[in-house]
């Protein structure tokens, strides 16, 4: 078994290789541009691991792999328009260095250029395959605007939160894995049950990151601490603090929610305080812990040797074990 930083080694290769015409320069320099702002190259190098972990022949599963990566970048291209968003990964986005017309065109031909590598794999595979990514795509589509309705409502449940978080975020680890593993040979049931592993596992990934938005060390975490409460974003935390407050605790998080222009500082210090005293880290951990627990029971029922299943439990123990 390759170690997965040697297989995100071989993807961002990969992508420092991918050409893409000249002419008409606005069409395709910022496809070059937010290709080259890096990122953890998780996603694509889930579907190689997944190739090899059934026995297959991780070259077949390299241009699959890159058209996740595109296509998961096309996916941040336009959710920076959406959301009006200054900087990726520290650089300048798309939209604010050429404009957002330049921004979604190109998006449009990220995707396109997504399927055309997707298309690169074996013809007897090509049906099954395409099956998955389209499902996939579509999911990540419907989880971004469902939680862009969310901006707008006061009444989102954890059931409906989950909703988005897995379509949103966790399809794109399930689908990976399920694409790679059948390219490495996989049964339909084991391909499946990857599949379950990859989304469950990434609903409990990103419960962490809303656990962690809140409660992580700043310098470890890598990112603002409170940002999602400064911005008023609907996590699993703001929900269930809403669920359980009762009418003071509910007037005073209101208060925050609404308040415009209120200290930064002092408003993530309120919430969080409210936070502390309904517990809600503690039920925030305990449903982490539950998506987790999922992940691992499909695990187990797929069938492959012990030591490449304690590959999979370590790379998700690695992934759940973090401050960033």
């Amino acid at each position: 078994m390759r170690k997965l930083t040697d297989l995100q080694a071989i993807i961002s290769n990969e992508v420092n290789q991918l050409t893409f015409p000249v002419y008409p320069a606005e069409l395709y320099e910022p496809i070059k541009y937010i290709l080259s702002l890096g990122g953890k190259r998780m996603r694509p190098a889930l579907l190689l691991m997944a190739c090899d972990l059934f026995g297959g022949d991780i070259q077949k599963a390299i241009s699959p792999a890159l058209a996740i990566e595109v296509f998961h970048n096309f996916t941040l291209m336009h959710d920076d328009i959406m959301d009006n968003a200054p900087l990726r990964r520290g650089k300048v986005t798309v939209h604010e260095r050429w404009n957002p017309n330049v921004g979604i065109l190109s998006g449009d031909v990220m995707l396109i250029e997504g399927y055309k590598l997707m298309m690169q794999v074996d013809e007897h595979l090509l049906r099954p395959i395409l099956n998955i990514f389209n499902q996939t795509a579509v999911g990540v589509c419907e989880g971004q605007q469902i939680d862009m309705e969310f901006e707008t409502r006061n009444d989102v449940d954890i059931d409906e939160y989950i909703t988005m978080i897995r379509l949103k975020t966790a399809v794109v680890l399930g689908g990976a894995l399920k694409i790679g593993a059948i390219i490495g040979g996989a049964s339909a049931q084991d391909a499946s049950l990857l599949h379950t592993f990859g989304e469950q596992l990434g609903i409990a990934f990103q419960l962490q990151d809303d656990i962690l938005d809140v409660y992580g060390n700043p310098e470890k975490f890598g990112k603002q601490v409170g940002g999602d409460i400064i911005s008023n974003k609907k996590t699993f935390l703001l929900i269930k603090a809403l669920e359980l407050a009762d009418k003071a605790q509910t007037a005073e998080l209101n208060n925050w929610l609404t308040t415009q222009q209120a200290d930064q500082k002092r408003k993530v210090a309120a919430v969080t305080s409210l936070y502390n005293q309904l517990q809600v880290r503690q039920y925030a951990e305990e449903a982490m812990q539950a998506y987790a627990n999922k992940a691992f029971q499909a695990l187990d029922a797929i069938n492959l040797p012990d030591e490449h299943k304690q590959y999979l439990r370590d790379f998700a123990d690695g992934l759940m074990i973090r401050e960033h």
